[in-house]
């Protein structure tokens, strides 16, 4: 799991998203941390400290003068556990506080103690987050070197919309997440395609296949939360888009060449492109503009073909090609058929599906075929086999100019 191991100290502070705090810390637990909960006075008003104790196994700490740490100094120790301290929600005072070093109570006497990283979730009016004052203090904060986890745009628990609100639950887990995984592709730009695509026959019938795109989208999630900026050219899935990455919809793989060849003629350079997409290897040439209708005793219709552009071959012939990846599913003699594609497509590294049945699967095996040879990637969820392949492709990519 990809939080195992890792203790989090999570400060409540007085805000009305406190509600939402007590999935975030069910699911940091679901993904393997430990949570340790202190509150605020005013917390304690939104949502009661038992909530999180049953929801923990752990006391919940509210006082700075808690007799049950046997040094009397839950400021120091509580914090010398954690490998990072969250704060959620944190509102405009506790944001105050922090920039200007103030210790009045036990959660900011925690945080002006700590000796690990300090995140904070935002959390209040829009009015108050645009306040000159509250900006002032979260650049000061930036510059203390302390997190910023959102705020969010969104209705407002006081009628209003606007930018201030906290990210939902599952965003923040994905964010800390993302704060914990070593940046091997810090300022890296990567491009990225996934799923299958549709090739039409009339307007409602179509060829396609059973790429689900879960491996596409569990690297564009990967490569994200190590560091890079990740745009992901999708063909038809209904899968979300991971947090922070850019997504461009399409269809036809005619359609994704388009997209693919755009984001190359981007300004800001790609640096890696992750061919990830099960592309049609051809289309219907004659597809027809009105829905083809069944007659009694009559012929099927007669489909003719024409092959598909061949997007990764495609790129890798750039002058200007980034580093290349492509993906192959197949059946037997998986090196040498892997190798082959490999220096046929002539692309630094291939990967390589070990067996055909992966498709909508949740787990995967992969084999990384390069010059050198391959490297097994033994089965395992497709998220873990993505963060692997994030820190393999960083670890091949040729020395920076």
């Amino acid at each position: 799991m990809e939080l195992t191991n890792r203790h989090i100290l999570l400060g409540v502070t007085g805000g009305v998203a406190a509600y939402k705090v007590a999935q975030y810390a069910r699911e940091l637990q679901r993904r393997g941390a430990t949570v340790q909960v202190a509150m605020t006075e005013a917390a304690t008003r939104f949502v009661g400290p038992v909530t999180f104790q049953a929801l923990t196994g752990r006391q919940v700490y509210t006082d700075q003068w808690d007799s049950s740490v046997p040094n009397n100094m839950a400021h120091i120790e509580l914090s010398r556990q954690a490998d990072a301290i969250v704060i959620a929600p944190a509102t405009a005072d506790f944001l105050a506080k922090l920039a200007n070093g103030l210790a009045d109570d036990l959660l900011s006497t925690l945080c002006i103690a700590r000796n690990c990283p300090l995140l904070v979730a935002p959390a209040m009016n829009r009015e108050m987050w645009a306040n000159p004052a509250t900006q002032r203090n979260v650049a000061r904060l930036i510059e203390d070197g302390i997190v910023m986890l959102g705020p969010d745009e969104g209705d407002q628990a006081c009628g209003e919309t606007g930018v201030g609100r906290m990210l939902e639950p599952e965003d923040l887990v994905e964010d800390t997440i993302a704060f914990f995984a070593p940046k091997a592709l810090a300022g890296k730009q990567v491009l990225i395609t996934a799923g299958p695509t549709f090739e039409p026959i009339d307007p409602v019938r179509g060829i396609t296949n059973l790429s689900s795109g879960k491996m596409g989208f569990a690297i564009a999630r990967a490569c994200r939360q190590a560091g890079a900026q990740v745009s992901l050219i999708a063909g038809p899935t209904a899968l979300p888009t991971p947090r922070a990455v850019r997504r461009i919809d399409v269809t036809t793989a005619r359609q994704m060449f388009d997209a693919v060849q755009a984001a190359l003629a981007a300004p800001v350079r790609t640096d890696i492109f992750i061919a990830v997409a099960a592309v049609a290897d051809w289309r219907v040439a004659n597809a027809s503009d009105s829905k083809l209708k069944k007659t009694a005793g009559g012929q099927p219709p007669a489909l003719q073909f024409a092959e598909n552009p061949d997007i990764l071959a495609s790129v890798a012939a750039r002058a200007d090609a980034p580093y290349c990846v492509g993906f192959a599913a197949e059946s037997e003699d998986l090196e040498r058929n892997g190798q082959d594609k490999r220096r046929r497509k002539a692309v630094p590294l291939l990967v390589a599906n070990i067996g055909h049945a992966t498709f909508g699967r949740d787990d995967n095996e992969l084999l990384l075929i390069d010059e050198d040879g391959s490297t097994k990637l033994s089965r395992d969820r497709k998220d873990a086999l993505a963060a692997r392949l994030a820190q393999e492709i960083a670890r091949r990519l040729p020395p920076s100019d």
